[in-house]
């Protein structure tokens, strides 16, 4: 693997999955330290990777997602370069906190809605939102960033989704029965989900006696059947706005507008918020990498250079519905 780059010096490696490897690097010129995500040249280098980047690109700024910078090849490899976030995964916080006082919780509630809310402004829906795509910067009271724009969909580029994307727990019910839905709506549900889990320490839909039966999983969600732990004391106000999320019918759900003018959310709002994040977003540092330019290095990496071929990888098993993850819609050039 081919990772060499005039721009960046490798540190340490930070994750793999089914889409390659993860590094933390350091930009030789700045000492600014970037995550870069590797992908393989060649086919893997799809029209999914390309919506993803130009996706995250047009996003990008806002406080509460996570910046992109750029993408470079390398003789073996696609790289995107992004924003480093120091604090991990908010998945791992919960873990150690076994699950958060509803002040915490609010705190990280009112960034992931504020982040949507850019997404959704930006016409990009993004479908697998859960705790381990929200990470941590480094401050001492953490910032959330939104990362991993690779199941979203932009209304600019495709057409309403349809394929069953994301991990079982978060999926919402009219994306599970397979038919055209809105994405908007179906990310509230997955908000939902995180802000229960942050709260509860588990997932709502979950069997506690069989959380692995993702058949089960799926009926209590088709049903919307939950229930908050006994020992769990929430206000009134917290109970009314998961009920509210919580709605089989994606046109009697509340809406992300409707999030941010509830009671709840706005309790303990911070300043830079009240505009929904725009005022940082609009002083953020431009990206000079424009989106023909990302086009022009896809297609670069499109072409498999011909090197020695190391071992396959075997499939790493992840908590997805399915694989369909290539649709039938092509990009709008």
């Amino acid at each position: 693997m081919d990772i060499n780059s005039s721009k960046y010096e490798l540190i340490k490696d930070i994750g793999s999955g089914n889409f390659g490897v993860a590094k933390l690097m350091r930009d030789r010129s700045t000492g600014e330290l970037v995550a870069v995500k590797f992908i393989e040249r060649g086919e893997k280098i799809d029209k999914n990777v390309e919506r993803e980047i130009i996706n995250h690109r047009q996003l990008s700024g806002h406080p509460n997602i996570i910046r992109f910078k750029e993408v470079f090849v390398t003789s073996t490899h696609l790289g995107i370069a992004m924003e480093y976030a120091a604090g991990g995964e908010l998945f791992d916080r919960i873990v150690r906190a076994g699950r958060f006082s509803e002040d915490e919780a609010r705190y990280f509630f009112q960034q992931l809605i504020c982040g949507v809310a850019w997404c959704h402004h930006g016409g990009v829906c993004h479908r697998d939102l859960k705790l381990e795509n929200t990470l941590l910067d480094g401050r001492p009271a953490p910032r959330l960033k939104i990362c991993d724009f690779g199941y979203s969909k932009s209304a600019l580029l495709d057409s309403q989704p349809k394929s069953t994307v994301g991990t079982p727990a978060y999926i919402a019910p009219e994306v599970l029965s397979r038919q055209q839905y809105n994405g908007e709506v179906a990310d509230v549900w997955s908000c939902g989900v995180t802000l229960y889990v942050m709260l509860a320490g588990a997932y709502p839909f979950e069997d506690p006696a069989d959380p692995r039966n993702f058949r089960k999983t799926i009926q209590r969600i088709m049903s919307v059947r939950y229930a908050l732990p006994s020992s769990l004391r929430l206000s009134r106000e917290c109970a009314d706005l998961l009920a509210r999320i919580f709605v089989a019918n994606p046109a009697q759900r509340i809406k992300i507008r409707q999030i941010r003018a509830h009671p709840w959310f706005l309790r303990n709002l911070p300043e830079e918020l009240r505009d929904g994040g725009l005022a940082l977003t609009e002083a953020a540092p431009k990206i000079p990498q424009t989106v023909d330019d990302i086009k022009q290095v896809v297609r670069v990496a499109r072409v498999k250079t011909q090197v020695p071929k190391a071992p396959a990888r075997g499939f790493n098993e992840e908590d997805y519905m399915d694989g369909d993850l290539l649709d039938s819609e092509e990009l709008v050039e």
